[in-house]
């Protein structure tokens, strides 16, 4: 397992921040898992004049008892102060101190002024002071309303603003056994994503069935209950949102196949949707070709793979993976892990897109849909060139029906290019298995045909 890895950009925006000749407020933040707490210790790891504090859910009294108690080791007249927010903050400014307040919304809960202190502390008194106040939180939505809306208190005074977002594909990698294949990444991914904390989970020794059947399928996994357990922390009546995520990770996707699956009414159904796009589960996904906030054709989407492993495979099933014990994963999983792993290897298909077409200038790449017609990974030029790709992580080679398919949807997609002209076509096909005799013809006969296979995929998002 390895003990930090990847976020080489955040902790270089943090230290510098901490280097800074004036006072300054930074501000992490992100849903539970993934690694906020890690990332902000890394980044003070070096340093002597940090306090550091883990907050929990206890009555302010204590807060501040147990905050004074850390702030004391590296300040020990904080003592003396008077135990309220505002003295002792701002003895620790004075102090030109690095303060981190970890889990900053259960601060918040118990006193909901605690905002409005920092405020006053960067607004009036902080001018000849050079310290650094981190506040970090996992959940968005008290963090919002602390410092990030234009009504919040703290709003337009963080210097620094760090959205954490899940570990890329790359960086992932980290955390699985060095002789694990391309094959056997790209699984790895489409079950566990790039959660830290579900990726550590991870037994390098153990096979990825052995790793899924103890830690996941198994009643006393340490991640069998996991997405329940982040749900209800965040969502003040979980039922319903429940129900929308199971709904989107068996294939509802758009918002009248949402409505129609959960029984919510569809006028209803945009603040459940918006509140799981904020908490950074769910995204809206439309046509490459399209603009976001014009499209009528968006399909929504589970941003996060173990989410959608667990409601596919995990949630309801009760007792039945431990009654049917190691043959669980064989029998209930792996026969149909393919699919179910197809839609995260069209994602990491085009997310290498830009690598394995080094010479092509590709502005935007996604997929593109329109009533039957569906392609799996497109990359729009910023001049002539169309890239248009197919996927499969199936068993078998890839047929010349694929590719014949993928001409035929081709022929729908309307894009020309930005300066006019004639649009020139390039063709990708991606394979787990390789390709059939008939496609590798193909390919050699063709220049505008190429083929990848999941060790190409994986080598471009390696490098």
């Amino acid at each position: 397992m390895a003990e930090f890895v990847n976020r080489v950009e955040e902790l270089s925006r943090l230290e510098s921040l901490y280097d800074s000749e004036t006072a300054e407020l930074a501000i992490v933040y992100g849903r539970r898992r993934l690694g906020k707490t890690a990332l902000v210790r890394e980044s003070v790891r070096d340093r002597d004049d940090v306090v550091l504090y883990q907050a929990r859910q206890k009555t302010t009294a204590l807060q501040l008892e147990q905050f004074v108690e850390t702030a004391a080791e590296s300040y020990p007249g904080v003592e003396r102060i008077r135990p309220e927010w505002e003295a002792v903050l701002g003895y620790l400014a004075d102090e030109d101190a690095l303060v981190v307040l970890d889990e900053f919304p259960y601060l918040v809960e118990q006193d909901d002024s605690l905002p409005s202190v920092l405020q006053a502390m960067f607004d009036h008194e902080l001018e000849d002071s050079t310290a650094t106040v981190v506040l970090v939180g996992s959940s968005i939505s008290m963090i919002e309303e602390a410092a990030l809306l234009g009504n919040s208190p703290l709003y337009g005074r963080s210097s620094l603003k760090l959205d954490l977002r899940q570990l890329s594909f790359g960086a992932a990698r980290a955390f699985l056994p060095d002789d694990a294949d391309a094959v056997e990444a790209v699984l790895a991914w489409g079950i566990f994503g790039g959660v830290p904390y579900y990726l550590e989970e991870l037994d390098s020794s153990a096979s990825l069935a052995g790793n899924v059947q103890r830690s996941v399928l198994a009643r006393h996994g340490s991640l069998h209950d996991e997405p329940d357990y982040v749900l209800r922390m965040e969502l003040t009546e979980p039922t319903r949102y429940f129900s929308i995520l199971e709904a989107i990770s068996s294939g509802k996707t758009t918002r009248n196949e949402i409505a129609g699956a959960t029984g919510i009414d569809y006028n209803q159904l945009s603040k459940y949707l918006g509140r799981l796009e904020r908490l950074r589960l769910l995204d809206r996904h439309v046509p490459v070709t399209e603009q976001a906030a014009r499209s009528k054709r968006g399909r929504y989407r589970l941003r996060d793979h173990f989410f959608r492993f667990w409601f596919n495979y995990v949630y309801g099933t009760g007792d039945r993976y431990d009654e049917l014990g190691r043959a669980g994963y064989e029998e209930l999983v792996e026969p149909t892990l393919p699919d179910f792993v197809s839609r995260p290897f069209e994602d990491l298909c085009g997310s290498a897109l830009r690598t394995l077409y080094p010479d092509e200038t590709i502005a935007d790449v996604g997929q593109w849909w329109y009533g039957e017609h569906e392609i799996d990974v497109v990359g729009l030029s910023t001049g002539e060139t169309l890239v248009l790709g197919e996927c499969k992580f199936q068993r078998s080679p890839l047929g010349y029906d694929a590719f014949s398919s993928l001409q035929r949807h081709a022929e729908e997609l309307r894009w020309t290019p930005n300066e006019g002209g004639d649009r020139q076509e390039r063709y990708a096909l991606f394979s787990r298995s390789g390709f059939s005799p008939s496609v590798e013809e193909a390919a050699a006969e063709r220049g505008d045909l190429r083929l990848f296979t999941a060790e190409d995929v994986v080598g471009a998002l390696s490098d």
